[in-house]
């Protein structure tokens, strides 16, 4: 819808992905009237999920889409494992939407939706709470500064949370991977149960459980449960999986206080230095080019961790120089991903009467187990640790690319499916350190007249120890779980592969060295918020998304509360 008349409003939302929309919803159900403002296009929950139901030959290039256009388009996106020709639509064309980055061997790898909803409609879903292992870890260790927070503070907005999206998987009694508001677990299959049962009896004190994971495995919240199809990154019509158009902006809506504006880019956040205030946005008309202003008591910035970074250091003013809320110096810095793409694979043999129902939108998970006194073993020769993201299942008709034959013979071979296949692969922690970072070029420019970013990151020692000892601890579990051909492999992975970047405007105590406080607001700028990936001031190897989505249900519900005694 679009922005009503009689601003100003209550609250201002940048970006409606996975925490801008939850913001949205937390804020309007508190009586907030708020707008979200998106540089995307705007998309319908279901009406414009265009591929949705259609099947391989349906699609001009039969799903595999054309390597020329995506070289050309989409040389960065192309790389994503949800990109192809179902869903190039929810990915932006790099060409039209350029970064520069430098360092590390390779470039970033910056993946991107411009739309309505975001990347809500493209993540993984894998959903893991933190402890106070993660917590804790830049006091024990030092590296970067001390978490604000502990897990008490953000374990009843973990619920809040939970209880709305609604998570499947198994509760394990952990205190390194706390339990929540789960919902009954997708089942393993055959072959998962095998090798589970073998590693857990050679390895005690290490599990393999289901991925805690955004699909409904019963009808929750007025959605419905997932039919296991597996298309997630369409959009699901269903709304099976969480999403911000399939929950968070139709729970906001039904509050008669939301109001929505697409393709409109913010260019910078409005300082009032009168009031020592945030006072809205200056956004770009994304078609037009033209430039026009909102303005709100509060502002909430869920950009994403790299595009929050590009609004603040573009904000300047008298007061701040170098970029809204940036007294510290620390914007844009501490920039982090999760180290992956390395582990092994094996066969897991036998079983080969056996099958499974549907396309199950989850695999497997081994949690952390190294370091977890939260200190480093000198036998492993590193700080923190990795979790192990686990697939399992039988190979089918692509298996046939590497087959001999030919006609008839072979298209028989490749009606029964082949053997049971098994994938490990780590995803070790990243420490925050000050020269992984993103700044604005000062020279180049995108099509609407905005400093692109440029990003400066390399891999530390650290890193690169856990990915070895995953790949060294992947093999020997397959070995010892009986599986048969282990390889242990290490593929190309630049930071941003994951699509877990976070860390440029950190939370912290000490207003010197970090952007904000326990509550998410800045501490130069008391009536801004970030709540999307940059607020991290580490980044653990647990998936982040729903720790996002905590710290953003907890901070509006403090901005509430401080606008209410008038202090914002």
């Amino acid at each position: 819808m679009p922005p009503q008349r009689n601003e100003p409003y209550d609250a201002i939302v940048v970006g409606s992905g996975i925490t801008g929309g939850l913001a949205a919803k937390e804020l309007c159900e508190r009586g907030l009237r708020t707008l979200v403002v998106e540089r995307g296009r705007h998309v319908e929950h279901g009406k414009d999920y265009v591929t949705e139901w259609l099947e391989p030959w349906e699609l001009e290039y039969r799903g595999r889409g054309e390597p020329q256009l995506y070289a050309r388009d989409y040389p960065i996106q192309s790389r994503n494992y949800a990109f192809g020709e179902a869903t190039k639509h929810f990915f932006v064309n790099d060409r039209e939407h350029p970064y520069v980055s430098e360092g590390g061997g390779q470039d970033f790898r910056w993946i991107r939706g411009y739309h309505l909803g975001g990347r809500s409609l493209l993540w993984g879903r894998g959903c893991l709470r933190w402890s106070d292992l993660d917590f804790e870890a830049n006091l024990r260790d030092g590296h970067g500064v001390d978490w604000p927070i502990r897990y008490a503070d953000i374990d009843p907005w973990y619920s809040h949370v939970e209880r709305f999206a609604g998570i499947a998987g198994e509760r394990l009694g952990l205190s390194y991977l706390p339990d929540g508001e789960l919902l009954p677990p997708w089942p393993l299959n055959c072959a998962e149960e095998f090798v589970k049962g073998r590693i857990e009896r050679a390895y005690p004190g290490r599990h393999m459980t289901i991925f805690r994971v955004a699909n409904l495995t019963q009808d929750h919240n007025g959605r419905s449960r997932c039919r296991a199809r597996n298309q997630c990154h369409r959009g699901c019509s269903f709304g099976s999986y969480f999403s911000s158009l399939s929950a968070s902006l139709p729970a906001a809506q039904k509050t008669g206080k939301l109001s929505v504006v697409t393709d409109a880019i913010v260019e910078s956040v409005l300082y009032d230095e009168k009031r020592d205030r945030a006072s809205g946005v200056r956004v770009i008309d994304a078609k037009t080019k033209q430039a026009r202003e909102y303005f709100g008591r509060i502002i909430f910035l869920n950009a994403s961790t790299i595009g929050t970074a590009q609004i603040l250091l573009n904000s300047k003013s008298t007061r701040f120089p170098n970029g809204l809320a940036n007294s510290s110096g620390e914007v844009g810095h501490n920039l982090m991903d999760h180290l992956s793409k390395a582990g092994a694979r094996a066969i897991v043999p036998g079983m080969e009467d056996k099958y499974y129902y549907g396309r199950r939108p989850t695999g497997c998970y081994i949690p952390r187990f190294r370091n977890l006194g939260g200190r480093r073993d000198e036998k492993v020769g590193f700080l923190r640790g990795y979790g192990i993201q686990v697939g399992v299942g039988r190979s089918g008709w692509a298996r046939g690319w590497g087959m001999p034959g030919l006609g008839v013979e072979l298209k028989q071979k490749l009606r029964e499916p082949g053997a049971w296949g098994i994938s490990m692969q780590g995803y070790s922690e990243c420490l925050p350190r000050h020269e992984n970072y993103v700044d604005l070029d000062p020279e180049r420019k995108d099509q609407w007249g905005l400093p692109v970013p440029r990003i400066h990151w390399s891999w530390s020692e650290n890193e690169k120890a856990m990915r070895e000892d995953a790949k060294t601890q992947s093999a020997e579990m397959l070995e010892a779980a009986g599986c048969r051909d282990v390889q242990i492999y290490d593929d190309d992975a630049p930071m941003g592969f994951s699509v877990h970047e976070m860390g440029t405007a950190r939370m912290g105590r000490d207003p010197k060295t970090s952007v904000l406080n326990a509550h998410n607001q800045a501490h130069d700028v008391p009536n801004l918020f970030v709540t999307d990936g940059a607020c991290m001031t580490s980044s653990a190897c647990q998936n982040p998304s729903l720790t996002y989505m905590a710290l953003t249900a907890r901070a509006a519900d403090y901005a509430v509360r401080e606008m209410s005694r008038r202090n914002l």
